[in-house]
């Protein structure tokens, strides 16, 4: 495996009392890729990606991004290095707008501390220009996602594929070089899963950002991901292009009673 890929995991593997939850798990990502992972429930998927963000550490294997191992380091550490997630299930305030969910993302870019802030006098002094540059910052990333229309709503109040959006914008807001999108069009309808689509090509494309995707949609996958992985009770079963990933027996085997691919 080349060690000097973007991202590389090598014989990667974690377990629950007992219970394997991730068996020599290896791929690598290149830079401006749109890799997917695919399996069926409780295969492993979001356990991998807890191992990459740093919520869970490994036994055994290698987690390399940008030539750093980082599989022993913390969540907080792994952000600041430019690795940004979404969760499976939406992880916002409700009781914040959307303005302040997607600010919470620039925490990391921060440098204004309690003594600072409590002196921000007026929009010249240190903290009130940082406070401006970081507003900018999001409301670039509200354009890109077509959210001003609920930049000042309650998130609580707003439709579930808005909210996943905006989850999304939160990620976007730490200016990762790699994002992880952690099952993006759960519980969407047809017409919100063609925008999420769209707004995914739109952060490859325009934002140069490297996609590491776990989805259940496989036609999703298929039609926006350069390659994929299956894995099966936390086990590799195949690494190739869509097409190859798509007609592979295994595979198949595997999504027998999931309704297949």
């Amino acid at each position: 495996m080349n060690s000097s890929s973007f991202f590389m995991i090598e014989d990667l593997s974690i377990s629950f009392g007992g219970i394997r939850a991730l068996r020599d798990i290896c791929f690598t990502l290149e830079k401006g890729e749109i890799f997917s992972v695919i399996g069926p429930n409780g295969a492993g998927k979001t356990t991998l990606f807890n191992c990459i963000s740093g919520l869970y550490r490994p036994d055994r294997g290698q987690i390399r991004f940008n030539n750093r191992s980082i599989e022993n380091k913390s969540p907080d550490t792994i952000a600041r290095m430019g690795i940004a997630r979404t969760f499976q299930n939406i992880e916002l305030f409700s009781h914040m707008n959307t303005m302040e969910n997607i600010m919470l993302g620039r925490h990391i870019h921060m440098k204004t501390g309690l003594f600072k802030g409590m002196c921000m006098w007026g929009r010249s002094s240190f903290a009130g220009k940082e406070e401006i540059r970081h507003r900018e910052k999001v409301e670039e990333i509200i354009d890109l996602l077509e959210l001003q229309h609920v930049r000042d709503q309650f998130v609580g109040s707003l439709p579930y594929g808005t909210q996943k959006l905006i989850e999304l914008g939160r990620a976007l807001a730490l200016e990762p070089e790699l994002l992880l999108l952690d099952e993006p069009c759960a519980g969407m309808n047809s017409e919100e899963k063609q925008d999420m689509i769209f707004w995914i090509k739109d952060i490859q494309d325009d934002l140069g950002i490297s996609i590491l995707l776990i989805e259940h949609d496989m036609k999703m996958v298929m039609d926006i991901s350069s390659r994929v992985l299956a894995i099966n009770f936390g086990e590799p079963v195949c690494l190739g292009t869509p097409d190859q990933v798509q007609q592979n027996e295994d595979v198949l085997k595997a999504y027998i009673g999931e309704g297949g691919i």
